[in-house]
């Protein structure tokens, strides 16, 4: 099944076919030249080294998210989606004055094991889970695909997750997980509210950083707003995730591959002269 959350358009189905995972030895930049670029992402955050801007305050961060009625969450062999059909928008914080960035999908990464799981890391912290709600441009874009690799293009929010208390809003995902254990799988969920994956009330204690997205075709353009408190998700939820699979059902597995999707984060990248700025001393 085709990776509904980016590439879609027909010019882009060769790339779509092209084959690429998590497994050591994938050279991502031979087949997605992108993924090559200085400024790619994930990254380790120091935080030390990040930089106060109070300007990040000077406009709210304002997630006017709505509920989501009959989304489609599905495995596509390298993460779970959430495909999210109405109309919420991110505004203000680091992102361009009057325009709108239009939520896409929510997409999670997460580790085998609780030591690890996350893309970006925080002083090389790793986190079991980390989430990301990826938004496109509507205001100076027609589509996701139109918005990728262009200037303010993409902004993604990225969600660490611990291990804890049981996380309310993610378990209308996290109970239907069985019914899309096998990739191409999906299921329709009657309501999903994006909001109970934000953080705090005032959304003031984040991080900004420019990069890419973290899959292929990795294109940069890509404003990330990282988020300081994880969210906290059970011990049993986190174990929903690492029942999925990377293959369709009754597939043939290669040698020494037992089929279970998980470890689906890419190495962090070289942070080059980029600078973190942050929303809070």
């Amino acid at each position: 099944m085709a990776d509904k959350g980016f590439i879609e358009e027909d010019s882009e189905s060769v790339k779509e076919e092209l084959e690429w995972g998590y497994e050591e030895g994938v050279e991502w930049g031979l087949l997605f030249p992108e993924a090559n670029g200085e400024y790619q992402s994930p990254i380790n955050l120091n935080s030390r080294e990040a930089l106060y801007d109070p300007s990040l305050l000077e406009v709210r961060l304002s997630p006017n998210y709505v509920v989501c009625r009959d989304c489609e969450v599905i495995n596509d062999g390298h993460t779970v989606q959430i495909i999210l059909k109405s109309k919420s928008v991110l505004v203000g914080g680091p992102l361009p004055r009057g325009h709108d960035f239009e939520l896409h999908e929510v997409r999670f990464h997460w580790g085998r094991e609780n030591q690890r799981g996350s893309e970006h890391t925080v002083n090389f912290k790793a986190f079991p889970m980390e989430l990301h709600l990826t938004h496109w441009n509507s205001t100076l874009y027609s589509s996701i695909d139109e918005a990728l690799g262009k200037p303010n293009g993409i902004a993604i929010i990225s969600l660490f997750v611990q291990i804890g208390k049981e996380h309310s809003g993610l378990k209308v995902v996290t109970e239907i997980l069985q019914d899309i254990q096998y990739k191409g799988k999906s299921k329709t969920i009657p309501c999903f509210n994006p909001n109970t994956l934000l953080p705090d009330p005032l959304l003031r204690d984040y991080w900004v950083y420019e990069g890419s997205l973290t899959i292929p075709p990795c294109s940069e353009g890509v404003t990330w707003i990282l988020f300081r408190y994880p969210l906290t998700v059970s011990q049993t939820q986190m174990e929903e995730f690492r029942r999925l699979k990377t293959h369709v059902k009754s597939a043939d597995l290669q040698d020494g591959c037992d089929g279970i999707l998980g470890d689906n984060f890419r190495p962090t990248q070289p942070l080059s002269d980029r600078i973190i700025r942050a929303a809070f001393q």
